[in-house]
């Protein structure tokens, strides 16, 4: 019966895989929104079709968008120290933009463009199924937030009080967090984000347990 249920499990995992490879084809062609002319790629998600846990960040970096790698700049190096020192593995995540492409010069992302793209992450979502979404910063927090009708608060200087916060809404786990590029601008808040990072790790350990003790 083990064997089987492998077999099976096995199966339903390389399909997903190649949902995504067929759908990040998509991705890739996308030339819907104005930041087509300025990007050098479209960054697609990345990680295992399997993951349990997404992970949402708003848009690609220079360096993202010049190498076309998930958090590869300044961003990520904060992000790799915020999980090495609270014992989170990079790998247990699916990565993620809700805007596919870089943002000239580091501006906000204009309504329409938010618009054009966020269909690729609701498709990314729905084939993914994740336990828990973890979204970094304002943008990517307001948005999932209003997909599952979770009522975020209207204004932007007020986020910072569910950042660390679990949400659950329309059967799905969301955990906002500060942006790790908050801490190049800030760096004086490094020990609360550490403490709000602490969160996500109990929380994947609890998932992981469950998960774990469901397949005994």
């Amino acid at each position: 019966m083990k064997k089987n249920f492998d077999k099976k499990n096995k199966m339903k995992i390389e399909e997903k895989q190649k949902e995504i490879e067929r759908f990040n084809r998509r991705i890739t062609a996308c030339k819907t929104c104005r930041l087509s002319l300025t990007r050098n790629n479209v960054l697609c998600g990345e990680g295992r079709a399997d993951a349990q846990f997404l992970l949402v960040a708003l848009s690609p970096g220079t360096e993202e968008d010049l190498h076309n790698k998930m958090f590869i700049g300044p961003s990520g190096r904060v992000l790799d120290n915020l999980f090495k020192l609270t014992g989170i593995v990079r790998q247990s995540f699916y990565m993620t933009n809700l805007v596919k492409c870089m943002l000239p010069k580091n501006r906000r992302p204009k309504m329409d463009e938010i618009k054009s793209c966020s269909y690729f992450l609701d498709k990314e979502i729905a084939i993914i199924r994740p336990r828990l979404i973890v979204t970094l910063g304002y943008y990517a927090s307001r948005y999932i937030l209003e997909k599952f009708h979770a009522n975020p608060p209207p204004a932007r200087n007020d986020f910072g009080d569910l950042y660390g916060n679990l949400i659950f809404s329309k059967n799905q786990k969301i955990l906002p967090l500060p942006h790790p590029a908050s801490l190049l601008y800030n760096p004086s808040f490094e020990y609360e984000t550490i403490k709000k990072y602490e969160k996500l790790h109990s929380l994947l350990t609890e998932i992981e347990s469950v998960l774990n003790s469901s397949c005994h």
